[in-house]
């Protein structure tokens, strides 16, 4: 037993030797030397210039057009149509004639009724005489005079329906698709046609609550339709309703629209751009260059070659710009590409911007 002790002893001292003549047999290496810290390598970025321009704080809505005045043609009286005076899709003027009744028979007791006026009014004449020389009493002279206005009256009252034998147009506009013909007999109110004013028309839209502070009489706004996408037309506000929705929290806004060359239709969809406020002198910044940290916003100043971490108020938004409101001024250099590596301080340097490619 002690045998076998003395062999593991044996065998692990020669071990042991190996180990210690492989280690100190190495050749020793010299000791490195610490790195010496050299200049920070610039970090290549692309610049932009703060500069200023007119911006507009717009609200969209889509509205409905409608005719500046709209009225279905109809006769006051029954009668047949005599006449009928004008051409489906025609421009009228005010005051011209639409339609004629037949008025045959209101002429004959209208002229029944002039022959008794003008008999009255004789009879009256000659009461008056009369009464100057006692042959008549005071309530004769009366009777004559209470008869000639009676006779006075139904005159009048035949020559206003005789009026209503002929309908005229009670606006400028254009007409629509006719609903009877001549010779027909038309009841009182029976349609006729649509006289539409179209030369200007007015169109609805609504907004939100919000904006209503905002939003006044006389402000412009510019409109768009499906028929013609490639064309604006302008307009102006010209009422706003007194009382908010209270189902969607919105107020309705009536505008007018010119329309040259009548193109565009009562009940046409429009999509209705309003301008709410505008600044000429606003500071724009490229939208990219805006570093978000939280709820505040930043951006990356370039002074003496280096990055100045700073604070900005932003604005209204347009495509690919921003308004800042403080923190920047006019003509300063601000990273614009770049600042994803680039921390408070850090050295830059300005990548030049490349020359467009010449066309061929």
């Amino acid at each position: 037993m002690k045998r076998i002790v003395y062999l593991a002893l044996a065998v692990a001292l020669l071990v042991a030797a190996g180990l210690a003549w492989r280690h100190f047999s190495k050749p020793q290496l010299p000791a490195a030397k610490p790195a010496v810290a050299g200049p920070a390598r610039a970090l290549p970025v692309k610049a932009a210039q703060v500069r200023k321009d007119t911006v507009t704080d717009t609200v969209s809505a889509v509205g409905t057009l409608l005719a500046n005045e709209a009225v279905m043609i109809r006769p006051e009286i029954d009668g047949r149509i005599e006449a009928i005076h004008f051409q489906e899709g025609q421009v009228v003027r005010r005051g011209d004639k639409l339609v004629s009744l037949d008025s045959s028979e209101v002429d004959a007791q209208l002229a029944s009724a002039v022959a008794a006026a003008n008999l009255n009014r004789s009879r009256l004449k000659r009461s008056q005489e009369l009464h100057e020389k006692k042959f008549i009493s005071a309530q004769a002279l009366d009777e004559a005079r209470e008869n000639l206005n009676q006779t006075d009256a139904r005159e009048s009252e035949i020559r206003a329906r005789l009026a209503k034998t002929v309908v005229r147009a009670p606006f400028e506009g254009v007409t629509g698709l006719r609903q009877i013909s001549p010779g027909a007999y038309a009841k009182a109110g029976q349609d006729v046609a649509r006289l539409e004013g179209i030369g200007i028309l007015k169109i609805d839209f609504r907004v939100p609550e919000l904006y209503l502070s905002k939003v006044r009489v006389g402000q412009a706004l510019a409109v768009t339709v499906d028929a013609y996408p490639a064309e604006t037309f302008n307009g102006a506000i010209y009422a706003i309703e007194p009382s908010v929705d209270e189902a969607t929290r919105t107020v309705l806004i009536r505008a007018r629209l010119p329309n040259p060359g009548v193109r565009l239709k009562p009940g046409m969809f429009a999509r209705v751009s309003l301008v709410l406020e505008q600044r000429n002198n606003a500071l724009l910044v490229p939208e990219q260059a805006l570093v978000p940290r939280g709820a505040e916003r930043f951006v990356y100043r370039i002074i003496d070659g280096k990055a100045v971490l700073t604070r900005v108020q932003m604005g209204m938004r347009r495509p690919g710009e921003v308004e800042i409101l403080s923190g920047l001024e006019e003509g300063q250099s601000i990273v614009a590409d770049g600042q994803l590596k680039l921390q408070d301080g850090a050295a830059v340097t300005v990548m030049a911007e490349k020359p467009p490619a010449a066309k061929p």
